[in-house]
C-alpha cells in the first residue's frame, strides 16, 4: 500500500507540481523568443522597402508584423519589442556609415547612432501599447510612430530623419499623398496600413461576425486606395515653358572620408568631364544646355577661377557650380553658385543643414574620446536660407544640397520662393558603392511629387539622375563613373496643397499623437481606479 507524505515545502523538488510550471515557463519563452525574432524580421523587411530595391509594399506588411508582435504587451514589453525592430532597420539602412567613417573610425559610430534612432522605435513601441486600448487603436499606433519622427528631425545631432517611413515610397500606391500632406501624410499612411491589416488579421482570428471587422478593413484599405486615386492629379507638363540641362558627373576615387585631400581630383575630374560633354554638344550628339550643372564641392573657390571661368564662358550659358567657397574669415561654406559665362560667380545659396562630423563636430569632447580627428576639423558655416530659389538661365531655380533633401524645410522654401525647378547638388563619393546614393535618390524622388516640381540630382559620382515631376527617373547614371545627363524639364508654378499647408500637416499629426497618448494615459488611470473600486467593494461586502 503506497504510503502518503506530506505535501513538499514551496519551492522544493516534486515532479506533479513542478511540470506544469515548467512546461508554463517554456511556453512564455517560446513566446517571447517568437515576438523577438518576429521584431527584428519585421525590422528588416523594413529596411528591404527601400531603394534600390523597388519593394515599397513591404513597408505596411513590416509594420503589420511589428503590430502583431505588440498586440497586448506591457509597456516594457512595448519598448523592448519597439527598439529590436528599430536596432536591425538602423543597422542594415546606415550600413554607408562604415564606408564613411568605418576605416579610421571603425564601428562605434555607425554603432551608436543606430542605437540611439533605435531608442525612437522604442518609445514608439511603449507609446503604442498606451494607446492601444483607445477606440480606433490602429489610428492612433499609426499617429504615435509617424509623430514621433518629428523629434527625430531635431535631435540627435541637429537631427537624423534618414529612414523616414516616406522614404521608402518613391513610387507606388502612396506616393501621390506627398501632393496632400509631404512626407508626413505618406508615412502615416503607410503605417496605417500595416497597423489597419494587424487589426484585421487579429480580428479575424478571434471574431467570426463582420461587424467588428469594419473598421480595420477601412484603416488597410482607405489609405491605399486614396493614394491611387490621386495619381491622375499629379502633373507632369510644363506650365513655364521647359528647359535643357545638362548635370556633369566627374567621377571620383572610392576612398571614403580620405577624399577630404584630394578636393583638387573632384574639379580636374568634372572639367575633364564638361569639356568632352561640351564636344559632344559641338558635334551635334547632344543637344546644347540652357542650363549646366555641377554636384557639391566640385572644387573650392576663393573669389576666382580662371578655369572654371573659361568653361563656362565655352558652353556660353550659366552654370550652378557646387563649391566650396572660403569666407574673409577663413571658414569654409558649401555652395551652390550661378556662374554666369560673361560675368562669372554671382548669386548662391549656402547649404543649411551640415552633416555632422562630415561638415561640423557636435559635442567635441565627447567626439574626441573616440577619433583623434576632431581637432584638425573645423565647422563649416551654416547658410541663413537666403537665395533658395536661384535666379538663373531666365527662371527661379531652387537648390538644396545633399543631406538637406532628407529634410523638409530647404524644398519647401525653394517652392515658396517661386522655384519652377529643383536642383540637388550632392557628393555622394564619400559613402563608397553602398545603398546610400539609392536611398537620398528616392527622397528627391519624393521631393518631386511632393512639390510638383521636376528634380535634378547631379552627383559627383553617382547616382545622377532626372526626375519628373511624378517621380519617375526619365534618365540616370552609375556608381563611380564618369558621365553627363542631358534633357529637357518641364518649368512649373502651379503649388500643391502639401507647399500650402506647409509644416502644418506635420505639427497637426505631432498634436494628434500627443492627443491620443493623453488620452490613453487618462483611459488607463480611470481603468485602474474603477479596478480599485470594484475590488475594494468586493472586499467590504
Amino acid at each position: 500500500m503506497p504510503v502518503k507524505v506530506a505535501d513538499p515545502e514551496p519551492g522544493a523538488p516534486d515532479s506533479d507540481q513542478n511540470t506544469p510550471k515548467t512546461a508554463g515557463k517554456r511556453r512564455f519563452t517560446r513566446a517571447w523568443l517568437l515576438r523577438l525574432a518576429a521584431a527584428a524580421v519585421a525590422g528588416y523587411g523594413y529596411q528591404l522597402s527601400f531603394a534600390p530595391r523597388p519593394l515599397w509594399w513591404l513597408a505596411p506588411i513590416a509594420f503589420a508584423v511589428l503590430a502583431l508582435v505588440l498586440r497586448g504587451r506591457t509597456f516594457r514589453g512595448g519598448f523592448g519589442y519597439g527598439f529590436v525592430f528599430g536596432v536591425v532597420f538602423f543597422l542594415t539602412q546606415l550600413l554607408w556609415l562604415q564606408d564613411f567613417l568605418g576605416r579610421d573610425f571603425g564601428p562605434w559610430p555607425w554603432l551608436g547612432l543606430s542605437l540611439v534612432l533605435a531608442l525612437y522605435f522604442g518609445l514608439a513601441g511603449w507609446l503604442i501599447t498606451v494607446v492601444s486600448r483607445l477606440p480606433l487603436a490602429p489610428l492612433w499606433g499609426a499617429l504615435v510612430f509617424v509623430g514621433l519622427e518629428t523629434p527625430r528631425a531635431w535631435f540627435p545631432l541637429g537631427g537624423f530623419p534618414w529612414g523616414r517611413v516616406a522614404f521608402s515610397q518613391p513610387e507606388g500606391a502612396f506616393l501621390p499623398l506627398a501632393s496632400i500632406g509631404g512626407a508626413p501624410l505618406v508615412g502615416l499612411a503607410v503605417v496605417l496600413t500595416g497597423f489597419g491589416l494587424a487589426a484585421l488579421v487579429a480580428r479575424l482570428w478571434t471574431e467570426r461576425k463582420a461587424r467588428p471587422l469594419v473598421a480595420p478593413a477601412v484603416f488597410t484599405v482607405v489609405p491605399v486606395v486614396a493614394g491611387l486615386a490621386l495619381w491622375p492629379t499629379i502633373g507632369t507638363a510644363a506650365q513655364d515653358g521647359s528647359l535643357t540641362v545638362a548635370a556633369v558627373q566627374g567621377n571620383a576615387p572610392d576612398i571614403g572620408i580620405a577624399l577630404e585631400g584630394q578636393r583638387y581630383v573632384l574639379r580636374d575630374n568634372h572639367l575633364a568631364e564638361s569639356a568632352k560633354l561640351l564636344g559632344q554638344i559641338q558635334s551635334g550628339q547632344v543637344p546644347k544646355p540652357d542650363l549646366l550643372l555641377w554636384p557639391e564641392t566640385a572644387t573650392s573657390y576663393e573669389g576666382d577661377d580662371p578655369g572654371i571661368d573659361q568653361m563656362v564662358s565655352a558652353y556660353g550659358v550659366p552654370a550652378i557650380i557646387g563649391a566650396l567657397v572660403r569666407l574673409p574669415d577663413g571658414s569654409a561654406q558649401n555652395s551652390a553658385v550661378v556662374w554666369d559665362p560673361r560675368t562669372g560667380p554671382g548669386q548662391r545659396y549656402a547649404k543649411q543643414q551640415l552633416v555632422p562630423f562630415g561638415e561640423y563636430v557636435p559635442a567635441r569632447s565627447i567626439a574626441r574620446l573616440v577619433t583623434p580627428f576632431v581637432d584638425d576639423t573645423r565647422d563649416m558655416t551654416t547658410g541663413d536660407g537666403s537665395n533658395a530659389a536661384l535666379s538663373v538661365a531666365g527662371t527661379k531655380v531652387g537648390v538644396f544640397i545633399c543631406y538637406e533633401t532628407a529634410f523638409d524645410y530647404p524644398a519647401r522654401e525653394a517652392t515658396d520662393g517661386g522655384a519652377e525647378l529643383l536642383v540637388v547638388p550632392t557628393n555622394n563619393a564619400w559613402y563608397g558603392r553602398s545603398e546610400m546614393s539609392y536611398q537620398q535618390l528616392a527622397m528627391s524622388r519624393l521631393r518631386a511629387v511632393e512639390h510638383g516640381r521636376a528634380v535634378v540630382v547631379t552627383a559627383t559620382s553617382g547616382v545622377s539622375a532626372i526626375v519628373a515631376p511624378d517621380g519617375t527617373i526619365t534618365s540616370s547614371t552609375g556608381l563611380f563613373t564618369a558621365d553627363a545627363l542631358v534633357g529637357r524639364v518641364p518649368l512649373r508654378t502651379q503649388t500643391t496643397l502639401s507647399d500650402r499647408l506647409g509644416a502644418w500637416t506635420e505639427y497637426g499629426l505631432l498634436a494628434l499623437a500627443i492627443a491620443g497618448v493623453a488620452g490613453g494615459f487618462v483611459l488607463r488611470f480611470r481603468t485602474r481606479r474603477a479596478s480599485a473600486g470594484r475590488t475594494a467593494g468586493e472586499a467590504a461586502g
